[in-house]
């Protein structure tokens, strides 16, 4: 198993570089696929939010209303903070049994982490950041997402730094292009991929 760490901020296209990756025969443990999971209906993890966070964060049908939790937690550091301890056990716990189940394979197995900067892996052979001017996925929120443009640079401000996050990578695929540019970044990530052992 070889074991990528895929991160980058939010709008940064990151779930398309995954996307890519995936294309081209990689595993891909999807760290915002499993909270929304883990957020389900009649869940521990649910259960626990609506505690917090009160009955105003479940939608008319009875899921999580994402944006009412967005409103409270972006707003809020101690909000943010009780998220986390909520959410993250159990989200890790879940990564690391999807990577046990790929032990011992020749597989590629791509981590795509939102957070990756702020925690890291162990086992990482590499970190990939998927970079983009803050200004360009701040545009692409509102207009590809439905994000208002307070929401967006709220969310922005909440994570690492750009810079911070650079530091951080082994591997850089630049997304300030158009998609075909981006398949084009895609394949020298994965060339390079192919070279880790």
């Amino acid at each position: 198993m070889r074991l990528i760490g895929l991160t980058g901020g939010i709008g940064s296209g990151k779930s398309s570089v995954s996307a890519a990756l995936a294309r081209r025969g990689a595993r891909i443990v999807d760290a915002d696929a499993i909270v929304r999971e883990l957020q389900s209906p009649g869940t521990v993890v649910f259960d626990e939010m609506v505690e917090r966070f009160g009955p105003a964060i479940v939608a008319a049908d009875g899921s999580l209303d994402r944006q009412a939790v967005a409103d409270i937690v972006f707003n809020d550091e101690q909000a943010l903070a009780d998220l986390g301890l909520i959410v993250h056990p159990r989200v890790h716990e879940e990564i690391e049994r999807r990577v046990a189940e790929a032990e011992g394979t020749d597989d590629v197995v791509v981590l795509d982490i939102p957070l990756l900067d702020r925690s890291g892996w162990p086992g990482l052979l590499g970190t990939v950041v998927v970079d983009l001017d803050p200004e360009v996925a701040i545009a692409r929120l509102v207009e590809h997402r439905g994000f208002t443009e307070t929401d967006a640079r709220a969310r922005i401000a909440a994570q690492i730094g750009r810079a911070d996050r650079l530091e951080l990578a082994d591997f850089v695929v630049d997304n300030g292009g158009t998609l075909a540019d981006l398949e084009v970044e895609v394949d020298r990530l994965w060339a390079w991929i192919a070279e880790l052992s």
